[in-house]
């Protein structure tokens, strides 16, 4: 393997939901040279943020039928017992719910956290709150989508944050979806809730780093025993 090889392998692919942003980025900081050269570099920097922001790396996720994958890369900020969005028609009684946030440093594409058929997507307009505070959930705007199993329903909200405007979905009601597969992307921080049947536990910490396609968060099947967790 050349050297050139080897760099290109270490830099992920963009998603094509990023284009205009670097572009218009790099056009910015064109301008700003031409203004004056300290700013110019200030865009630069902004730019390669931009792309790093963009960036839609290959997951390797675990196919096993049960297994819940984390949706989002960010850090896992609440595990609790918690009553689902009305638009997803999941019940009226709490369900156990896991959150990872996402910082504007992590990767934003979102991904599905198991194999099954996307049976409902509902959008509701809402605040732009921090997405770390428990009241986003229902006060932010959001994106909710319940996918079907043959054995369970689970629930994905895609949630704004406080610099993010745009939620982007990329799948229709009534496809099927494989776990990992790519599914929508928020822009510019934010944070994904998965609502998952009563009795499941989570095989996640609270402050612990997930990758999406790749964490798993949960096992549906129960083969996966609870698991205990130290911070070093």
């Amino acid at each position: 393997m050349s050297i050139l090889d080897s760099i290109q392998r270490q830099i992920p692919p963009i998603h094509k939901e990023g284009y205009p942003f670097i572009g218009g980025f790099a056009l910015a900081s064109l301008i700003l040279f031409w203004l004056w050269s300290p700013l110019g570099w200030i865009g630069t920097i902004l730019t390669v943020w931009c792309a790093l922001f963009f960036r839609d790396p290959v997951r390797v996720t675990p196919v096993r039928e049960g297994l819940v994958v984390s949706p989002a890369d960010g850090r896992v900020s609440m595990i609790t017992m918690a009553l689902p969005p009305a638009e997803l028609g999941l019940g009226d009684r709490p369900l156990p719910r896991i959150s990872v946030f996402m910082s504007v440093f992590n990767c934003h594409v979102n991904r599905s956290p198991i194999a099954g058929r996307v049976d409902r997507i509902a959008y509701r307009p809402g605040l732009f709150i921090n997405a770390e505070l428990d009241k986003a959930s229902e006060d932010n705007e959001r994106n909710s989508l319940v996918i079907t199993t043959p054995n369970a329903r689970i629930g994905v909200v895609q949630i704004a944050g406080l610099v993010a405007k745009r939620i982007v979905c990329f799948v229709k009601e009534g496809q099927a979806i494989g776990a990992g597969e790519r599914f929508g992307l928020i822009r510019f921080g934010s944070r994904l809730d998965v609502y998952l049947p009563v009795g499941t536990k989570a095989l996640v910490s609270e402050g612990q780093t997930a990758i999406a396609g790749e964490t798993i968060l949960a096992d549906l099947a129960g083969d996966d025993p609870s698991r205990a967790y130290r911070a070093n």
